[in-house]
C-alpha cells in the first residue's frame, strides 16, 4: 500500500501535483518528470537541496515545524493535508494492536435518527462503512442502506456513476476521506485489505490513492440521479460522532420550496425501503 517511508512518499506525491508555472518556472515539455523538482521545491521551502532529498529518501524523518509549514506553503496543503504533513512529521509510537471491535452505532444515537422522518441521514465508520442510515436517505441512495462500504461502492458499483452526475468529484473526495480518516496508521489490516482490492479492481481508484490527496468532508453540495424522480440537489453537513472514534453524521437538506425538497417529500411518502436502520457487519 505505501511503503515504511511515508513522509517521503507523501512529499513526493504532493511535490508531483504542483504546476511549476504556479511560481513562475517553465513547464510542458522541457520537464521530464511531473510537478516540481526536487531542488525547486527545497528553493522554495527555503532549505537546502540536500535535506529536502533526505526527507525524501527517508534519511530525515522529522523536520521541524517550520520545515513542515513552509512545505505545507509549497504544496498548498489545507488545514486537513497540512496536519497530516504534521502527523508524518511526528509519527506516534506504534503499539501492540488491540482487536477491533465491530463498529456499532449507539442505540441513543438510532433513537434520534428514528425520529427523523423527514431527513436523509446516515453514519459512516472509520473505513467508510455504513453503519446507520434513515429511511430517506435510503430511498434518496440505495448505496446508502447500511452494511454498503462507500470506497468499494463509489469504485466497484456501476451504479454509482449513474447515481452521481459528478462522478469524478465525488470518487476523488472519497478517496481524499478516506486518507483523513486512516491518518497515518496505513498498517490497519482492514484498511489494507480494503485498499488492496481496490487497487486491484480500479485503476481510478489506484490513481487517485496515488496523490495522497487527504481532505475531511465537511460540507458542501452534492446531485443524486434518482430513477423516480429524476435529478435531486442538496446540500450537506457532517460532524464527528462524539464517544465513537471514526464516525460520521451525514446530513443531508434541500433549498425550502425547491425541486429537491419535493422530490424528497415524494420519496418520503413511498411505502418503507425494507432495509435495517443499522448494520455493523460490512457487505461485500
Amino acid at each position: 500500500m505505501d511503503s515504511d517511508n511515508r513522509l517521503g512518499t507523501f512529499l513526493r506525491a504532493r511535490r508531483q501535483q504542483v504546476s511549476p508555472e504556479e511560481f513562475g518556472m517553465a513547464g510542458g515539455g522541457q520537464r521530464r518528470v511531473a510537478g516540481l523538482r526536487r531542488e525547486e521545491v527545497a528553493m522554495l521551502a527555503g532549505m537546502s537541496a540536500d535535506y529536502y532529498i533526505r526527507l525524501e529518501q527517508g534519511r530525515d524523518k522529522h523536520p521541524s515545524d517550520q520545515i513542515v509549514a513552509a512545505l505545507a506553503r509549497v504544496f498548498s496543503l489545507d488545514d486537513d493535508g497540512t496536519a497530516h504533513l504534521r502527523a508524518l512529521a511526528r509519527p506516534a509510537p506504534r503499539r501492540t494492536r488491540a482487536p477491533r471491535r465491530p463498529e456499532r452505532v449507539t442505540p441513543s444515537l438510532l433513537r434520534l435518527m428514528r425520529t427523523w422522518s423527514d431527513t436523509p441521514a446516515l453514519v459512516y465508520g472509520r473505513y467508510m462503512d455504513v453503519l446507520a442510515a434513515t429511511p430517506l436517505a435510503i430511498a434518496l441512495n440505495s448505496c446508502s442502506a447500511p452494511g454498503v462500504n462507500q470506497v468499494r461502492m463509489v469504485f466497484l458499483d456501476p451504479e454509482a456513476r449513474n447515481v452521481f452526475p459528478e462522478w469524478p468529484a465525488i470518487a476523488a473526495e472519497t478517496v481524499a476521506a478516506l486518507r483523513v480518516s486512516a491518518g497515518t496508521d496505513l498498517d490497519d489490516p482492514r484498511l489494507i485489505e480494503l485498499v488492496g482490492e481496490l487497487s486491484l479492481k480500479s485503476e481510478d481508484f489506484r490513481r487517485l490513492w496515488a496523490k495522497h490527496e487527504v481532505r475531511a468532508k465537511t460540507a458542501g453540495d452534492k446531485r443524486f440521479l434518482h430513477p423516480l424522480v429524476g435529478e435531486i440537489a442538496v446540500s450537506y453537513e457532517t460532524f464527528t460522532v462524539n464517544g465513537a472514534p471514526g464516525q460520521t453524521l451525514v446530513v443531508y437538506h434541500a433549498e425550502p420550496a425547491s425541486d429537491a425538497e419535493q422530490s424528497l417529500a415524494l420519496l418520503g411518502s413511498m411505502p418503507a425501503v425494507d432495509a435495517p436502520m443499522s448494520s455493523s457487519t460490512p457487505r461485500r
